[in-house]
């Protein structure tokens, strides 16, 4: 049995797989609000509970927020800040007992995806989260890459490819950079790109949801496609992969599956482009089943 977590801001979610991947228990339970100690002792009631359920003991993959710093082994980046400068890993391999695989968020998307989903049967895929954030993972022959640095697939914390003049230098990221594309095509950048331009304080599905009557709409719809075609077309000159899935909120919008790789082909820098740009096919299980199979 294979145990994967899903463990988010604001929620935790757990299922269990049999060897043939089929779903045998699936629970969510609230996450505690920085809470640490907590957190921990969610994830082993959790596990417990699971076991006990199915009658069997399973390996546990987590899926966290952020990523282990290689050099201290310490969570870095994590919008749940309590697991920040903390040995998550290794905290949670001793409270369960066991060893344990973790990646974080964007790699669990990717795998998933990967092994039975959008990219099944393709050799690279990269999985692409557009929401609060726009994280990446990169999946090659059904292994997930992390790199010497634990950075794999962190595309958004580069800067947007070949930016026309309003666009530098671009919004402020947390990350202490300006102009990230993260900025650009997240649902906040969205937002942001919405209001400025005119419109008012919307989120990214509200303005999404106005597109065709509202045009200042459309032209926040067409600038996002623009320049979520520059950025996946800088993947493409580095990696070069055959499927490229969208994951998180704005993966709905089904527009871009059709505009974005009709305008790729200006910045790849190849005769033909062949790589393929699909929606996700498990939706938000995609986590914790990507965190299932860290085991395989």
């Amino acid at each position: 049995m294979k145990i994967g977590i899903d463990l988010g801001g604001t929620k935790t979610e757990i299922a269990a797989f049999d060897a043939s991947g089929k779903q045998l228990l699936r629970r969510r339970e609230p996450t505690p609000a920085q809470d640490y100690a907590a957190t921990l002792a969610l994830i082993a009631k959790l596990v417990a509970d699971a076991e006990r359920e199915v009658g069997q003991r399973g390996s546990v993959g987590i899926g966290t927020p952020g990523a282990l710093s290689p050099a201290t082994g310490l969570m870095r980046n994590s919008n749940s800040a309590c697991l920040n400068q903390q040995r998550v890993k290794d905290d949670l391999e001793r409270t369960l007992g066991r060893d344990i695989r973790i990646a974080n968020d964007a790699n669990c998307f990717a795998l998933s995806e990967a092994v039975d989903g959008a990219g099944a049967g393709a050799a690279t895929v990269f999985g692409v989260i557009l929401g609060t954030g726009c994280g990446g993972g990169i999946v090659i022959n059904g292994q997930v890459i992390d790199g010497p640095n634990a950075a794999a697939g962190e595309w958004g914390h580069n800067a947007l490819p070949w930016p026309e003049d309003n666009e530098r230098p671009g919004p402020p990221c947390y990350c202490g950079k300006h102009g990230c594309i993260e900025t650009f095509v997240s649902g906040p950048g969205l937002a942001r790109d919405y209001a400025a331009w005119g419109g008012a304080a919307l989120t990214a599905a509200q303005i999404v949801a106005r597109v065709p009557g509202d045009t200042l709409a459309e032209a926040a719809l067409t600038r996002y496609e623009h320049r979520l075609a520059r950025a996946l077309a800088s993947v493409i000159n580095v990696l070069d992969p055959h499927v490229i899935v969208l994951g998180g909120g704005l993966s709905n919008v089904e527009r871009l599956y059709a505009n974005v790789p009709k305008l790729w082909d200006r910045w790849v820098f190849a005769d033909v482009v062949r790589t393929v740009l699909k929606r996700n096919v498990h939706g938000d299980s995609s986590g914790v089943r990507g965190a299932a199979w860290l085991w395989n």
